[in-house]
């Protein structure tokens, strides 16, 4: 980062740092905050104008305000007709006037709250029996400071104050200080790593002055710069090694394959279905690719369901009757364990010239004598096709002869993890990117611009649409009696919880509390399962065994489901407190239905009292195309969650959103062309630090920064 005091200010781990200490450095910890760059890089999620409050007589209804105001009294009741649902309610005033303020189900409240304390609260402000009142509002209390609190007393009042995502445990005023004195710190030292030709260019703000106004802004102009200079940052950074890929690739030589071979007609003329016109396509760019002499570094998109996996086994077979191995990484164990069952399954039958395809499987769960043997296979080239998890990174895993490899889900492993696995090969092997979170063809082709890019746009033949419904909770009933008609026809069914045990905070039924409960009430005539992370590999195992056998009616579930478990018997997805979930978790999950020729629906429950996010589910209703989900997901949720950016410690986008800032996208896109086109290896004087920054965040591409 450039940053030159105290032994490399960002490498200071945060519990040194003033007012927080080794317990309030745990807390930040599992947030992923380690030191004091982690710190100043934890961004406000909006700002308050506490110099222009809106005084409570000028509240507009319907409208996201902020309020001071002082407590006068408090209240719980239960509410009538709900048993163990409580409202919590306090009158809050100032000079002009004073409004009710409601929580729902949140009766620990009744702790901070206590009257003559003054408190900020952010809310919509809704008209309720006559009345205005402000429902499950943001809040701060401000009169229980301490005398060091009081001190700084300016970073919460009577300026534009920022709020953070807070871990528990940690107020915003206390957030708000470490970070301002973090920064105090830093920035006399600080170096900007970004060259000065390049911030020029682009009008961009220093880095210490980006730093400080995005977490104080002066003013909202200077925030505005300040974000945009960040978002740059995190463009151009995550471009660079992108473009210095691509221009190392066209210096490698790959490897030839066989793509046409009687052991390849023999797979596909014996699969159990055809291929659509969109795999055919596919097939044909990603045989010209295998055929030709530079590396393949192709991504293949696809909706849930499109049949990827099939073209990427299409793809090993090609690498395999060359005489080569393929790799295939999925991000859990179900659904390698899945991949394993049904490719050796597909090629079980195939015999060419004494040639057979030998699969294996390589997971974390395996005994030690079994991993023993299969890395044994691997590196004896006794395996043709790996299927693997993370476990095919570890440096104890050697190939004899890597030709192919293939990431599933690739947005679940970090955006560097994908350059890990191709290492194993003792030439460039060939790599091919699946994932079933389409985004839109033009953002794809400038976020993964070393790869080229694939679309499956067709479903498999004879799949009918998915009827995707939205019921209230209090209408559960009618959607437990669509499921029990689709199961006296003999299909089975999926109801999915977001949380394992029960969440009073949240006033969400936990996935294990409810199958008790469903067993003994809605669902007591059939069969139910339930699985969920914290089951045993094996017993996981077990429970899927049992639904695809048909042995379970109805399988309760959390988001283990969420990628990859092909049910074709399943025709119901029923997904409870559906606005805890992001749209591209909805719409996974809503592909684990529909896989086979019989009508199937997916129907979202979301609670009454939540502020449910509406636009999310209602456009899982309007929408069934992957792309437009995904388009949605982004504008809904944000980059950061979508793009995996909390795998493996590679940060991605933590402030950037790539949908909507397309342009700024492109320019550090251009800029990091440029500059790779002059520097590739950045040696000059003026790249010193950005090189250093670069190698920080991405530390894997440094064998791309070297010289041959």
């Amino acid at each position: 980062m450039g940053w030159t005091s105290l032994g490399n200010l960002q490498d200071k781990p945060v519990r040194y740092l003033k007012g927080i200490g080794p317990k309030r450095a745990e807390t930040l910890g599992r947030l992923g905050i380690l030191t004091a760059q982690d710190l100043l890089y934890y961004f406000p999620r909006r700002y308050e104008d506490r110099a222009n409050l809106t005084p409570i007589s000028q509240l507009k209804e319907g409208v996201v305000q902020t309020i001071k105001g002082e407590v006068l009294l408090k209240g719980q009741r239960r509410a009538l007709r709900r048993r163990n649902f409580s409202i919590f309610q306090v009158a809050v005033g100032d000079d002009t006037g004073k409004i009710s303020v409601v929580w729902f189900n949140q009766p620990y409240l009744a702790n901070y709250f206590k009257p003559g304390m003054q408190v900020v609260l952010y809310g919509k402000v809704e008209r309720y029996a006559g009345r205005l009142q402000m429902s499950s509002p943001e809040f701060e209390i401000i009169g229980d400071s301490d005398s060091e609190e009081e001190k700084d007393e300016t970073l919460h009042a009577g300026r534009i104050v920022p709020v953070y995502p807070l871990p528990e445990g940690i107020s915003q005023r206390l957030l708000r200080r470490i970070i301002k004195h973090s920064l105090d710190e830093a920035v006399g030292t600080m170096a900007d790593f970004m060259p000065m030709e390049i911030r020029s260019r682009n009008a961009l703000l220093n880095l210490a002055k980006s730093l400080i106004n995005i977490h104080f802004p002066e003013n909202f102009d200077l925030q505005a710069q300040a974000w945009r200079r960040l978002c740059f940052d995190e463009f151009f950074l995550f471009q660079l090694p992108l473009a210095l890929r691509k221009l190392k690739k066209r210096e490698k030589k790959g490897l030839v394959h066989t793509v046409k071979g009687e052991l390849l007609d023999r797979f596909i003329a014996d699969l159990p279905f055809r291929l659509t016109q969109s795999q055919e396509a596919v097939i044909r760019e990603i045989s010209v690719d295998m055929a030709g002499t530079y590396p393949m570094h192709r991504l293949l998109q696809g909706d849930v369901g499109s049949g990827k996996t099939v073209v990427a086994t299409i793809a090993g077979i090609m690498a395999i009757q060359g005489g080569f191995q393929a790799a295939f990484m999925a991000p859990t164990e179900i659904l390698a364990k899945q991949h394993y069952e049904k490719i050796r399954h597909q090629v079980s039958g195939i015999r060419c010239q004494g040639k057979t395809i030998k699969v294996g499987l390589l997971t974390g769960s395996l005994e030690k004598k079994e991993k023993e043997k299969m890395l044994n296979d691997i590196k004896e080239g006794k395996v043709d096709l790996v299927i693997g998890t993370h476990a095919l990174l570890e440096g104890s895993v050697e190939f004899k002869n890597l030709g192919l490899v293939v990431i599933d889900e690739q947005h679940k492993f970090g955006v560097g993890q994908r350059a890990l696995l191709p290492r194993k090969g003792r030439l460039e092997p060939d790599v091919l990117i699946m994932t079933a979170t389409p985004i839109p063809r033009t953002l794809a082709i400038t976020l993964y611009a070393d790869l080229d890019v694939s679309v499956i746009k067709e479903s498999p033949l004879g799949r009918k649409p998915i009827t995707t419904l939205h019921f209230k909770e209090s209408d559960k009933d009618k959607v437990y009696d669509i499921a029990k008609e689709q199961l006296k026809l003999g299909r089975q069914a999926f109801i999915v919880y977001p949380v394992i045990e029960e969440s009073y905070a949240l006033d969400m039924a936990g996935a294990k509390r409810r199958y008790a409960e469903l067993k003994k009430a809605e669902f007591k005539e059939y069969r139910l399962g339930l699985i969920h992370g914290r089951l045993k590999q094996d017993e996981q195992d077990e429970v899927m065994q049992k639904f695809l056998q048909k042995k379970l009616d109805v399988l309760v579930a959390t988001t283990v489901l969420e990628v990859g478990i092909d049910i074709q018997n399943a025709t119901c997805m029923i997904v409870e407190n559906a606005q805890r979930f992001g749209l591209a978790q909805l719409h996974q999950l809503r592909g684990r239905v529909g896989r086979g020729t019989q009508e199937s629906y997916c129907i979202m429950i979301s609670s009454e009292e939540a502020e449910v996010p509406a636009a999310r589910l209602e456009a899982m209703v309007r929408y069934s195309d992957g792309f437009r989900i995904a388009e949605e997901d982004l504008k809904i949720r944000g980059p950061g969650e979508f793009f995996g950016r909390r795998q493996h410690g590679l940060s991605e986008f933590k402030i950037a959103n790539p949908l909507t800032q397309m342009q700024l996208l492109k320019l550090a896109r251009e800029e990091a062309i440029r500059l790779i086109g002059t520097d590739p290896l950045l040696q000059l004087r003026q790249n010193t630090l950005l090189k250093e920054r670069l190698l920080r965040q991405f530390p894997e591409y440094e064998r791309l920064m070297v010289v041959g």
